[in-house]
């Protein structure tokens, strides 16, 4: 049975996004069944990979019940990766799950059909806290937070680890952090390298080795529809995604 990752901080901009689409491209790149599922009402992961984001059926109607999720499941241009694909109409989830009995269970129990097909599941989360990414926290197996390499580094993570301790404690107990990922870092300057100390000092068991630079080939690499190891394999950003996927295949 495939480990369910979830991508996931309530702060936008840090590169959850990003990370879910590079890590799924990698593992399948190395020859390992995956399956990305955007969960996010802007479905960046969805068009990042090439496919587009008003098609249906979508997590969308799987999330409501309508269509199994193997039903929606839709192929990659990349061998070995699927996508269960976002849709707008998501936005509208985070009001129409919370009065649905057991609207907290219901990507858990989609998966369920699906994830053994697949040596890794990635699950993009919407920058927020809301039902869409308590879904994905309910689902998974392991958690990856992206973390910004910049001042409010720190800020919301509190909130976070709080959420995620709930859901623990009433909902999956099998949840637990993979570890939290340092990325758009700019080595060259020293706010960066203070706010990398920082959080390794606070969580010195849950960071990454690996750190995201940044790096303009891996901003371009959505625009082309594709990952930045197929933008760019020889750039930094692509190297760095390549180690991490060994990183988190290992914490699975």
């Amino acid at each position: 049975m495939g480990t369910v990752f979830a991508i996931a901080n309530q702060k936008g901009g840090v590169g959850k996004t990003t990370t879910a689409v590079n890590v799924a491209a990698c593992i399948a790149e190395a020859g390992y069944p995956t399956l990305l599922v955007d969960i996010d009402p802007q479905a960046n992961a969805t068009v990042g990979l090439g496919l587009a984001k008003d098609e249906r059926p979508s997590v969308y109607e799987v999330l409501g019940g309508e269509v199994p999720a193997q039903d929606a499941v839709r192929a990659t241009s990349i061998p070995g990766l699927s996508v269960l694909s976002a849709h707008p109409d998501l936005a509208g989830a985070n009001v129409e799950l919370p009065r649905r009995p057991g609207s907290e269970l219901r990507l858990r129990d989609a998966l369920a059909g699906v994830r053994e097909g697949y040596a890794h599941v990635l699950v993009d989360c919407p920058p927020s806290l809301g039902p869409l990414t308590v879904n994905a926290l309910v689902a998974a197996d392991r958690v990856i937070v992206p973390v910004q390499t910049e001042y409010f580094a720190l800020e919301g993570l509190a909130s976070l680890l709080d959420t995620l301790k709930l859901v623990q404690r009433t909902l999956n107990p099998r949840l637990a952090v993979a570890g939290m990922l340092l990325t758009m870092q700019d080595g060259r300057t020293r706010l960066a390298r203070d706010v990398e100390a920082d959080v390794r000092e606070h969580f010195p068991s849950l960071v990454f080795d690996t750190v995201i630079p940044r790096n303009v080939r891996i901003s371009e690499a959505p625009s082309f529809g594709r990952p930045v190891i197929h933008h760019d394999p020889h750039c930094a950003g692509a190297e760095a995604y390549f180690e991490l996927a060994k990183e988190v295949a290992s914490r699975g």
